[in-house]
């Protein structure tokens, strides 16, 4: 699974202004909602389910990085968009260090092949430093799209 086949292009941020996880996953929420991914009326439901999902244990991978992520019936296909922060904040992440990119995928109940997908291709590409490393540095939602589609172009069909 590609990148383009589930980040929403309209929804990506490289300003998050959040200070802490539920204020993130609420910016990404929303960001979402802005794009037209997803419907505003599933909006507090979509922010519960995610932070109700972190509850179950951090997504904050480390080396700057979180995924956070639910299953929601608001969405007929999985939906993400990829949200950079200028300073680190505390998500909960397993080397204890501040978090700066995130990605966030919401998926349908019943189609936990594309979740699983779908969290494969972020966690493959999220291993590579150079790519945290672009990502991370992302000044525009432009430069973070450049980082998601070269990952692509480097990915078999």
């Amino acid at each position: 699974m590609k990148f383009s086949e589930f980040v929403h292009h309209d929804a990506v941020t490289s300003s998050l202004s959040a200070s802490d996880r539920d204020g993130v996953i609420a910016e990404l929420v929303d960001s979402l909602v802005a794009a037209d991914a997803l419907s505003a009326d599933h909006r507090d439901s979509v922010v519960s389910a995610t932070i109700a999902r972190e509850e179950l244990g951090t997504t904050g991978i480390g080396n700057g990085v979180a995924i956070p992520h639910a299953k929601h019936p608001a969405v007929d296909r999985v939906v993400a968009t990829v949200g950079v922060g200028e300073s680190g904040i505390e998500f909960g992440s397993l080397d204890g260090r501040p978090t700066r990119v995130f990605f966030l995928l919401v998926s349908p109940p019943d189609a936990p092949q594309d979740h699983l997908q779908a969290l494969e291709t972020v966690s493959r590409h999220l291993q590579e430093d150079t790519f945290r490393q672009f990502l991370s540095q992302a000044q525009t939602p432009q430069a973070i799209h450049d980082v998601l589609s070269e990952a692509d172009a480097s990915t078999a069909a």
